[in-house]
C-alpha cells in the first residue's frame, strides 16, 4: 500500500503529465513517418497546454474547496473540555535531511498542523496531544517525523508528559491503526482529529474505520471562499493540483481497498 501511495503521489502531479506528454511527443517526432511526426507535435502541444493551464488557480481551488467544505471549522473559543486530547497528523515538517546541520525542524506550508495544537494545549491544559507520523519518504533516513515533531514541541515549551508520539506510520490509514494500538490510548474516548482541511475527508474515513471516536478539527485551508478569476501562478497551481488530486484519488483508493 505504501509503494502504491508513492506512485499515486507521482501520478497526481500535472508536471509529471506534461513531462510524459513531452517525452512521447519528442520520441514520435523523430520517427521517419509523417503520421508519427504529426502525432508527436500534437502531444508536444498538449504538454504546453497542460503547463499553461495548471497555473490558473481557480480550477484547483474549486476542487480543494469541495474537499475543505466537508467539515465545519471549530471556531475560536469553542469549549473543548469534553475531549480527551487532539490527534495531530504528520505532514507539516520538511524531510529529515533539512534538519541536519541546523538542528531546527523546518515547517512546510501545512505549518498550522503544528502550531494550532500548541495553542489548543495552552487554552485547554487538560488535553493530551498525540502526534502520529513516521516518514513518508520512500527511502527514509534519519529522524522520523515524530522525532522531529518532538524537537519542535519541546522548543515551544510543551510538556513532554502531555505528548504521545507514534513514529512508525507511513500512510493515513497507518496513522489511525498504529495510534489506536499505543499504550494508554483509548480510541473510544472523544478525541479531536487535527489535519489540513483538504485532507480531512480521507483522515476521518480512515479513523472511523479503525474505530476512533473523533471530531474533525480542520486547519491549513488553501482555497478560501472564492478565488479571483485572474489569480495565476504556475508554481502555486502545480502545488494545489497535486494536493487536490492526491486526496481525491486517495479517497477512491481507500474506498476500493476497504480502508474507509
Amino acid at each position: 500500500m505504501f509503494i502504491a501511495a508513492k506512485f499515486l503521489a507521482f501520478a497526481t502531479q500535472p508536471l509529471a503529465w506534461a513531462a510524459l506528454l513531452l517525452t512521447l511527443g519528442l520520441l514520435l517526432m523523430h520517427q521517419p513517418t509523417r503520421t508519427f511526426g504529426h502525432r508527436g507535435r500534437g502531444l508536444v502541444t498538449s504538454a504546453l497546454l497542460v503547463l499553461l493551464l495548471q497555473g490558473w488557480e481557480p480550477l484547483p481551488d474549486a476542487l480543494l474547496r469541495r474537499l475543505e467544505s466537508s467539515y465545519p471549522v471549530i471556531k475560536s473559543g469553542t469549549p473543548l473540555q469534553a475531549f480527551t486530547g487532539v490527534v495531530v497528523l504528520g505532514g507539516a515538517l520538511e524531510p529529515s535531511y533539512v534538519l541536519k546541520g541546523n538542528e531546527q525542524p523546518a515547517l512546510n506550508s501545512a505549518a498550522e498542523r503544528m502550531t494550532m495544537p500548541v495553542s489548543l494545549l495552552r487554552q485547554f491544559p487538560h488535553l493530551r496531544l498525540l502526534f502520529t507520523g513516521g516518514d513518508g519518504e520512500l527511502f527514509a533516513e534519519g529522524l522520523s517525523e515524530a522525532e522531529r515533531a518532538k524537537i519542535f514541541f519541546d522548543s515551544l515549551g510543551v510538556s513532554p508528559q502531555k505528548v504521545i508520539y507514534e513514529s512508525k506510520s507511513r500512510t493515513t490509514f497507518e496513522n489511525a491503526k498504529l495510534s489506536a494500538e499505543l499504550p494508554g490510548v483509548n480510541p473510544s474516548q472523544p478525541w479531536l482529529l487535527l489535519t489540513s482541511a483538504y485532507h480531512m475527508p480521507r483522515s476521518m474515513a480512515a479513523f472511523k474505520k479503525v474505530g476512533w471516536n473523533v471530531t474533525p478539527y480542520p486547519v491549513d485551508f488553501q482555497s478560501g471562499e472564492a478565488t479571483p478569476w485572474l489569480q495565476y501562478s504556475m508554481a502555486q497551481g502545480a502545488r494545489k493540483w497535486k494536493l487536490a488530486l492526491h486526496e481525491i484519488f486517495g479517497l477512491w483508493a481507500y474506498q476500493l481497498s476497504g480502508k474507509s
